[in-house]
């Protein structure tokens, strides 16, 4: 794959709040040769309608349980509102995109995490199929991607948009990885205060998933950051979307956000 290729992960809590610069700052990228991939969320819309249609919902370990009732409205909004909102959005300012959901070429193929027992029909990726993010990327588009996946059987899976753009990134050998959300990195305490970390590797965050520094949300996260570290990707850096300029920040190297590496590159950096 092209060194230019870059996978952008942004969280459905992120994209309303997101500036139009941050988009612009997507254009600018395309129209000099680089090649973003945008794998998305939609969280707080999904909630929202199923609120709208009365259907209860609720969280274990920070995914959605899904039932097929909630899965029709997960497809709908991922797949249908938020995907078309962002492709609007980097049209506007002058992007060329293309929306896509998982299931389309059978982009994302998956099988049921292994509590699927409690979570329903949420899945783990298996196999990312290339080509038509290839096929986009060469034809000079910025391919959007709702995280839905399909089983063996053609079963759609709700998966959590993090696991599936970690999956995407590994499978282009992308880098680096941009996880863009609402806050400025993973915070840790050091010598007793609360505080950014600007660089962090497998084993801490480990201790802090144990310890429960790190909780929630964040827990897809780091573990889709862990999985795709040892898959072509060599960093994945956390920041937040709000940030001017944080996309070429990432890109130039400069210290922003949190960085997370393996751990052999990470010993001759002190964090």
């Amino acid at each position: 794959m092209n060194a230019k290729t870059f996978v952008i992960k942004c969280g459905g809590s992120t994209l309303a709040a997101l500036p139009n610069a941050f988009f612009a700052e997507l254009a600018q990228f395309q129209q000099q040769g680089m090649q973003p991939v945008i794998v998305h969320g939609g969280g707080p819309a999904i909630s929202q309608a199923l609120n709208r249609l009365g259907i209860h919902t609720e969280f274990v370990n920070g995914l959605r349980k899904t039932t097929e009732e909630v899965l029709d409205v997960v497809e709908m909004v991922l797949a249908g509102k938020m995907n078309k909102e962002i492709v609007r959005r980097l049209l506007l300012n002058g992007a060329k995109a293309v929306g896509l959901s998982g299931t389309d070429g059978r982009l994302l193929s998956a099988e049921p995490v292994a509590n699927a027992d409690k979570l329903g029909y949420v899945g783990d990726v298996t196999e990312v199929n290339k080509e038509p993010l290839e096929a986009l990327l060469a034809a000079g588009y910025i391919p959007v991607v709702a995280p839905i996946g399909l089983g063996a059987d053609s079963q759609r899976y709700n998966i959590n948009a993090d696991t599936a753009a970690g999956a995407v990134a590994s499978s282009l050998g992308a880098g680096p990885f941009i996880v863009v959300t609402d806050v400025n990195g993973i915070a840790g305490t050091v010598d007793g205060k609360k505080q950014l970390l600007p660089k962090v590797t497998p084993k801490q965050i480990n201790a802090m998933i144990e310890s429960g520094e790190i909780y929630g949300g964040m827990i897809p996260k780091v573990k889709a950051a862990l999985k795709c570290l040892g898959g072509g990707v060599n960093e994945v850096v956390i920041v937040n979307g709000s940030e001017p300029g944080v996309l070429g920040k990432v890109l130039r190297g400069e210290k922003i956000g949190t960085t997370i590496v393996s751990e052999p590159a990470a010993a001759s950096v002190p964090v």
